[in-house]
């Protein structure tokens, strides 16, 4: 009886041990996550420095996330993160609920290759063409279903938009300045998974995917206006033509 009660309690210590393990490197098994899931749906090498989970607070932190331009483009990354703040709500029954995701001054280049192609619309098809048409098909790398959850809130602060169009022939526009530098306003990118949620291996790139609804609109209202201004007066009309052609 003795003996038997020995090789439970060293049973009961390894899963114990196993559980408290998974709990402490929650952090790495996201990170790894968010790597391989994002690498698959971007169809480009996504890397992240460190994830931090913090149960106690109800946090999330996921600290310098970098995206590599897509096949085609230059070798800057198409964007890239300081930090991603996770703020988590009910996590007692699904779906699970995010109260908010504020994601901290991105950095994000809008670039054109020579056919007029954009890396970020590159991007946003990959992510387009990759999800699942329902919550109900597993993800591409697991048949296990995964969670359901819902973000309320998708905040993003301080973005940087680097617009590059020096590939591009602009023929008789022929601008001084092909780089653009400019920073936009804090915009809210909406709520994911509502009403019923959506898998939680979907979830980043979602919020990824209404990012760059955003941020591609922005550039190319922004793009528009930079280049007519630099247009001369009589090249107005086939400035719109051209722009018209490029960013539509």
């Amino acid at each position: 009886m003795k003996k038997a009660l020995i090789i439970i309690a060293l049973i009961l210590g390894i899963v114990v041990a196993g559980v408290w393990y998974v709990i402490n490197d929650a952090g790495g098994i996201i990170k790894t996550q968010i790597e391989q899931q994002g690498s698959n749906y971007l169809e480009t090498k996504v890397s992240v420095f460190n994830v931090e989970l913090a149960l106690g607070e109800g946090r999330l932190t996921i600290s310098d996330l970098d995206v590599e331009n897509p096949d085609g483009f230059s070798d800057e990354d198409a964007f890239s993160i300081d930090n991603i703040t996770l703020d988590l709500g009910s996590i007692t029954s699904e779906p699970y609920t995010v109260q908010n995701v504020s994601i901290n001054a991105p950095e994000m280049l809008y670039e054109l290759d020579a056919s007029g192609q954009g890396n970020l619309i590159v991007l946003k098809d990959n992510i387009q063409k990759n999800l699942p048409t329902s919550t109900s098909e597993p993800s591409t790398t697991s048949d296990t279903p995964s969670p359901l959850v819902i973000v309320e809130n998708v905040t993003v602060s301080d973005l940087k938009l680097k617009l590059d169009f020096e590939n591009v022939d602009l023929g008789d526009l022929n601008p001084e300045q092909k780089t653009y530098e400019i920073t936009l306003p804090t915009f809210n990118a909406g709520s994911i998974g509502k009403p019923n949620g959506i898998p939680a291996d979907q979830v980043g790139l979602a919020i990824a995917d209404a990012m760059l609804d955003n941020v591609i609109t922005e550039a190319k209202k922004e793009a528009k206006d930079k280049l007519k201004d630099q247009a001369k007066e009589k090249l107005l009309e086939k400035a719109s033509d051209k722009l018209k052609g490029l960013f539509n």
